[in-house]
């Protein structure tokens, strides 16, 4: 295997473990300003409510999505196994890592396709980044999608995390035209997937203009990549604290997820709400703002790291919240939840502004 190889599937390792032990998460999401108005009044059974959702012509028991966390690193197949079977079993999508690892070295593609082979019948998402998309083209993308089996593929974009890196690619010129050419030739659907800085509707009008099938937002306020590759910067042997200082800077970088959510719905959807959904709560709250399905990545993966056990116990208290919330706020259907009403306070109901025609039409 030649050292850049190498070098890829240990910096996979790298940030599982940064991610698991390290504290990472900053910023806000801005769901801390958005409250439901209580319905004293529910008129809906809370044993009997339905969580099923439709996302790409697939269905889905409930809206969590399982984002794209790791892969890539032997030490990586058990974890994406037990994420995999939870899928299967919960009937929820999933997404997987960058594939760029395996596509460099095919001894690591059983890290990734371990996922289809415990779910089956799951709705997956193949990940490869958009530098390697332009770097490598189409092809790299059929490879990503054969080797799982994917039912869509995620292109994401990652330019901060890159422009921290020490390995990072720092020139963005031509990434456009590689998604626009993918989008035009490509029959499974492609979904554009922020890391952690959200996207803006500009962006997003980009995307759907060059033929994207969804878009994850990614916004900011969970898992910062800035903050990781910060934490790599100071455990390298070269300790580099320059880069160090630029990562812990820049982990203030972004559009909080709740403002990005609201930017990228007033251009079109379908849209994956993702950046620090921590809760049924929160994944209520990116629905009723008009999510057709919530990502989350952090507090899933350490579970995962744990066992199948650990998973479910968190993936059932996160549907249970969920449930809970719909009930308090009547909401029978996750299609009555999205209009149920919403108080926006403080920064969030700055940024989303009165001009918004998502906030001019839902919220007080």
């Amino acid at each position: 295997m030649s050292d850049k190889k190498r070098f890829t599937s240990s910096r996979k390792l790298d940030h599982l473990r940064i991610c698991a032990e390290e504290a990472v998460e900053c910023g806000e999401t801005g769901f801390s300003d958005i409250r439901f108005v209580h319905n004293a009044l529910p008129e809906c059974d809370m044993g009997t409510i339905d969580t099923l959702v439709r996302f790409l012509n697939h269905s889905f028991r409930s809206p969590l999505f399982i984002s794209a966390m790791t892969g890539g690193h032997p030490a990586t197949k058990e974890v994406n196994a037990r994420l995999a079977r939870a899928a299967e079993h919960y009937g929820i999508g999933i997404g997987v890592g960058s594939q760029r690892a395996a596509l460099e070295n095919k001894a690591l593609a059983d890290t990734f396709s371990v996922v289809r082979d415990e779910a089956p019948g799951a709705f997956i998402v193949g990940n490869l980044g958009v530098v390697q998309l332009r770097d490598h083209g189409i092809e790299w993308a059929e490879k990503a999608v054969e080797m799982i089996g994917a039912d869509a593929i995620a292109i994401h974009l990652n330019f901060l995390q890159e422009a921290i890196q020490p390995e990072g690619d720092h020139n963005a010129t031509g990434c456009f035209a590689a998604l626009e050419d993918l989008c035009r030739e490509f029959k499974t659907p492609v979904i554009v997937k922020e890391t952690g800085c959200g996207i803006s509707a500009f962006t997003s009008r980009k995307c759907w203009g060059a033929g994207v099938s969804a878009i994850d937002i990614g916004g900011w306020g969970g898992t910062s990549w800035a903050a990781v590759e910060s934490v790599r910067a100071a455990e390298s042997s070269t300790a580099d604290m320059r880069l160090k200082t630029l990562g812990e800077t820049f982990s203030e970088w972004g559009i909080p997820t709740a403002v990005s959510l609201a930017e990228v719905l007033s251009t079109g959807g379908p849209v994956i709400a993702s950046g620090g959904i921590r809760s049924g709560g929160d994944i209520a709250k990116g629905l009723a703002l008009g999510a057709d399905l919530c990502g989350m990545a952090l507090p899933l993966l350490r579970p995962a790291m744990e066992s199948d056990e650990a998973l479910s116990g968190a993936i059932e208290m996160v549907q249970n919240e969920l449930i809970t919330t719909m009930f308090l706020t009547g909401s029978a259907t996750v299609a009555d939840l999205k209009s149920a009403p919403l108080y926006i306070m403080g920064r969030t109901r700055q940024m989303i502004g009165k001009d918004n025609p998502v906030r001019a039409q839902r919220y007080h």
